[in-house]
């Protein structure tokens, strides 16, 4: 391909779909008690639950620089003409702005940096739909166009256990984090504008499920949709969640499950569920 995707960790595609598209996702950090790790390489999804369940000190830091511009330069010697970088919104992390970085020092002229605004499936979505334009062959412009597009089509929906993992990330703010006070409420939460927002609170976490169908639906219209669901620890529910979204949405195109890694994990906490709805927009441009 002229245009190499690149995308980060949190984007949570399943596994086999980065390779299977050729998309390069550079890891972020993650440091259970001090000690690094890199999310998704040497620590998954169930070293984060375990070591959450444990109450060990799980934070998190973007990839360095210096990380993406060695992904940078390998995709230029393999054969690229540019990049295209797909990152989660830079109002959840520093990773975008380490990308920015990184393309100067390698050359803005080669190397184009987006900011999905979202994250998870929502950033997942936009780098596959970006990769599948730049698998026809297109410019740079156009694989950078597609991955806005897509991100802007997008719906992140989830709801979590408790928001003391958010809170304690700074990741929403304390207001909202009162949301999750009240006795049994379960927060709903979605991406608005590149930054976690709570959209309604639910008083069980089955109620919380079905209100997260009901706004998938509502979020889909009447168009084609791809959709994914996330979890973290509980994958009875998850597969249950995606069953009932597509006896919902008959137009679905496929629904695919996948455990989130570390990163976005411990800021969520064991339990959290999440839809992405992917509106299809041109079709010409679905994965």
């Amino acid at each position: 391909m002229p245009v190499a995707v690149v995308t980060d960790s949190t984007a949570h595609l399943p596994e086999g779909f980065a390779d299977r598209h050729g998309i390069r996702v550079v890891p972020l950090h993650v440091l259970v008690d001090g000690v690094a790790a890199l999310d998704g390489v040497e620590v998954g999804p169930a070293a984060l639950a375990e070591a959450l369940g444990q109450r060990r000190i799980v934070t998190t830091s973007r990839p360095t620089p210096a990380e993406f511009a060695a992904r940078f330069r390998a995709a230029l010697r393999d054969g690229a003409e540019a990049v295209v970088s797909v990152h989660l919104s830079r109002e959840l992390s520093g990773t975008w702005e380490a990308a920015v970085l990184a393309a100067q020092e390698v050359g803005p002229d080669v190397v184009r940096v987006v900011d999905s605004r979202t994250t998870a499936m929502g950033l997942g979505f936009a780098a596959l739909h970006a990769a599948a334009v730049a698998a026809g062959g297109a410019d740079a412009a156009a694989v950078e166009r597609a991955a806005v597009e897509a991100a802007e089509r997008s719906e992140t929906l989830f709801v979590v256990e408790t928001l003391e993992h958010l809170r304690r990330g700074g990741r929403i703010g304390p207001a909202a984090a009162l949301l999750g006070t009240a006795l049994a409420v379960k927060p709903v939460l979605h991406m608005s504008d590149g930054a976690i927002c709570p959209l309604e609170k639910v008083r069980t976490m089955n109620r919380a499920v079905a209100r997260l169908v009901d706004l998938a639906v509502a979020a889909a219209g009447d168009d084609v949709v791809e959709l994914a669901v996330h979890h973290l620890a509980s994958p009875e529910r998850a597969v249950d969640l995606a069953n009932r979204l597509e006896e919902r949405l008959p137009r679905s195109e496929g629904c695919v499950v996948s455990e989130l890694g570390a990163v976005i994990g411990a800021h969520t906490g064991p339990g959290v569920l999440g839809v992405v709805v992917q509106r299809a927009g041109d079709l010409s441009t679905a994965p």
